[in-house]
């Protein structure tokens, strides 16, 4: 990744750390002045993302880091791992604000506050911008722990929209005495909930599937396949896989060519059928090609 995409990372997410601390501060001051269940959730749910946005931060300066003997393939996946704890912290967010939702059903609804109502607004448009900031940055960069940092963001739009309505039908209630209304602030907390933990739940699957290393799409594999076969030496395709590894992907291809060309001839086959690939794909990190030999009878024998 060049020094411009990484700088430009760096900074996306150290606003993203300022501003969670912001507004940590302003959901949990406001929540337990005006006592208002659903913002000191979304408070502490902030305060998951200052330690989330923090591992994000330090997996992004790791994956800069170039191949070294004992990571040959890089330091890719250190981002996942940012995802994944990412991923955690928000599940834990989930069951606190869920548990303390319902809890408030059993008590006497608080009487809702304006004030509270702003501060879930405002929280509302400030998390929308950081959600569509840190995601133009992370897809432009091809950076996973910044997307899932604005995953992240949008858990917080969710919980944002919850807020604001909750809050919104509480004052609602208890201004014209609807008792069931007065409780739209914890409902909106379960609902709050639900939203972050589908979120984890999405952003953590995501990461252990590249842990694991899971295949990349079908649609990628055969826009590869073509791609290997423009390449006018390529007879056979034997075997072709790819993962991805963080921020990049990586191929293994093992095709079969006119076995007569000599070894110069193959290295240009092999650096020919990488170029490709790496021309119409700027995700790919590296390509790893093994030659068969190929003659001219198994054309004759299948009729081509």
């Amino acid at each position: 990744m060049s020094n411009q995409k990484v700088a430009s990372n760096v900074i996306a997410i150290w606003i993203s750390l300022v501003s969670n601390i912001l507004l940590t501060g302003i959901k949990l001051i406001v929540g337990f002045l005006f006592n208002s269940q659903v913002l000191i959730a979304d408070g502490v749910h902030n305060a998951g993302d200052v330690i989330a946005t923090m591992a994000a931060l330090g997996s992004a300066k790791v994956a800069q880091k170039p191949a070294d003997e004992d990571h040959p393939y890089g330091h890719g996946k250190s981002e996942l791992i940012g995802s994944a704890m990412v991923a955690i912290i928000m599940a834990i967010a989930a069951i606190f604000i869920a548990y303390h939702s319902i809890e408030s059903f059993f008590e006497t609804a608080a009487e809702a506050s304006f004030i509270a109502l702003i501060a879930a607004f405002l929280s509302l448009i400030w998390k929308q911008w950081l959600y569509m900031y840190c995601m133009r940055v992370g897809k432009e960069t091809n950076s996973k722990s910044l997307e899932a940092t604005a995953f992240d963001h949008l858990a917080d739009v969710y919980a944002s929209i919850a807020a604001v309505i909750g809050i919104g039908a509480a004052i609602i209630g208890d201004k014209y005495n609807i008792e069931f209304l007065s409780y739209g602030d914890a409902a909106a907390g379960i609902v709050v909930a639900y939203f972050v933990m589908k979120l984890a739940y999405h952003m953590g699957k995501e990461a252990v599937d590249v842990l694991m290393e899971k295949t990349v799409s079908p649609e990628r594999l055969r826009e590869y396949e073509e791609l290997v076969f423009s390449v006018q030496e390529v007879k056979r395709i034997d075997r072709l896989r790819a993962r991805a590894f963080g921020q990049y992907v990586l191929i293994d291809v093992r095709v079969g060519i006119p076995a007569q060309l000599n070894v110069q001839e193959g290295h240009d086959v092999s650096r020919k059928i990488k170029q490709t690939i790496m021309k119409h794909h700027k995700d790919v990190e590296e390509v790893l090609i093994h030659l068969n030999p190929w003659y001219e009878e198994e054309n004759l024998k299948t009729g081509n």
